[in-house]
């Protein structure tokens, strides 16, 4: 779609690209989102991609992942055999509602400040206990867990300027096991329902976040791990506002599926099929 209200586009914003910023201004990453709906309050783009961030980098402490790192550079990352939680990374790709031509240019961090119940970067990353760099137009950099990122359908802490520079997951998150579920009304629809379970090496615990059947995530924990009633009873405690509602499933129906996959993410952690 044609952008017929911006009038200027910096191309070649300077490292801090938060100086650039006043209103009417719009981060430019991808793109897939921005230029696929009328932006009428917009005059100009700053181009993020000119900044060339490293789109990933592994660390003693982790991984790092660049806000412009594409969907596609991410499910190319060559995790090693011993990881299996490159199975993760790989399923929360396919998840996007897109084409391959999307792959090539939507970004991990567009994907997370478009802050959609059903984005699965924000899946992925708050299951793995990631972090978020935020950076402000003042030049301070703040951090937030990436579970309290998202407050709400198309709503986050971002403040006006505020960018995410960068996701760090940290080692430990990529050294467990994991069990995920995912339901959609047709084989590449949106998801209705994103399930994550996650289990430190060698223990008997359960992380479960909850996602895409909630306006924003839910992250249970339990140690060791639950019994089916208990695990039932903290998913049915979820709010009832919490719960989404739109043409892919009631609020009903996504409990529901929530219940059901949360029972089958226990069964594999417990019964040690998993890698």
């Amino acid at each position: 779609m044609d952008l017929n209200t911006i009038t200027e586009v910096v191309r070649r914003p300077s490292d801090w690209p938060g100086v650039h910023w006043r209103e009417g201004d719009a981060w430019l990453a991808g793109g897939t989102w921005l230029y696929s709906v009328e932006q009428p309050d917009l005059r100009r783009l700053i181009d993020l991609t000119a900044l060339r961030w490293d789109p990933l980098v592994r660390t003693a402490e982790g991984l790092e992942i660049g806000a412009t790192c594409t969907i596609r550079d991410l499910y190319a990352f060559p995790w090693p055999r011993d990881r299996p939680v490159g199975r993760l990374f790989r399923e929360s790709c396919e998840a996007f509602l897109s084409s391959f031509k999307v792959w090539n240019a939507a970004t991990v961090g567009g994907n997370i400040c478009m802050s959609l119940p059903a984005g699965p970067m924000i899946t992925l990353t708050v299951a793995l206990e990631a972090r978020y760099d935020l950076w402000a137009p003042d030049g301070s950099v703040r951090t937030v867990d990436a579970l309290d990122f998202v407050t709400g359908d198309h709503r986050n802490v971002l403040a006006p300027g505020e960018i995410l520079r960068r996701v760090t997951v940290p080692e430990r998150a990529l050294r467990g096991r994991t069990a995920q579920r995912r339901f959609s009304l047709t084989r590449l629809g949106r998801s209705t329902v994103f399930l994550v379970g996650t289990q430190r090496p060698g223990a008997d615990d359960l992380l479960l976040t909850i996602t895409a059947g909630t306006t924003r995530p839910v992250r249970m924990a339990f140690d060791p791990l639950p019994d089916a009633r208990t695990l039932r009873e903290s998913i049915d405690a979820v709010p009832a506002g919490v719960w989404f509602d739109d043409p892919n499933g009631t609020p009903d129906h996504r409990r529901h599926l929530t219940r059901y996959f949360a029972e089958e993410i226990r069964r594999d952690l417990m019964d040690g099929d998993l890698p």
